[in-house]
């Protein structure tokens, strides 16, 4: 078994803003009108399982640990709730533009659990990870540009 990182919680913080991305392009996918965005939100829904599945090891005890809410959840909470208004707004740039804010924050979750200086098992899944977010991030940014013209 994986020795555990000793900041688990960022572990468990990185899991919650993944199923949370899960959850927005879940929503966005009945929103949007393109069948090639729907597409998109589709990839980037089992992108963020498969990093979920794969931090599931490091989680043993973060899952068990009964923490405040770090200010980041706040915000993402908030951005979520203004997320769920701007889906039903219909309109496809805007909910890109506001699901390339939900990239960007799981981005910033990651560089902050590889901030702490984790195992080196752990940073490795950590790195690859973030490059799969990163990729998502990036196409996120270029499919809201394509759609601003």
């Amino acid at each position: 078994m994986n020795q555990l990182p000793a900041n688990v919680e960022k572990v468990s913080d990185i899991v919650k803003v993944l199923i949370g991305g899960i959850e927005f392009y879940k929503y966005g996918i009945s929103k949007v009108s393109g069948q090639h965005i729907q597409a998109m939100f589709q990839r980037m829904i089992d992108e963020k399982q498969q990093a979920v599945t794969a931090l599931r090891p490091y989680m043993a005890e973060a899952s068990q640990r009964d923490t405040n809410d770090p200010d980041w959840i706040i915000k993402f909470r908030s951005t979520y709730k203004r997320l769920e208004k701007t889906l039903d707004s219909h309109d496809d740039h805007i909910q890109l533009e506001q699901l390339e804010d939900v990239e960007a924050q799981v981005l910033r979750v990651i560089d902050s659990a590889l901030e702490t200086n984790p195992p080196q098992h752990y940073a490795c899944e950590l790195r690859r990870i973030r490059t799969r977010m990163q990729q998502c991030h990036d196409e996120m940014h270029s499919l809201q540009h394509a759609t601003a013209c």
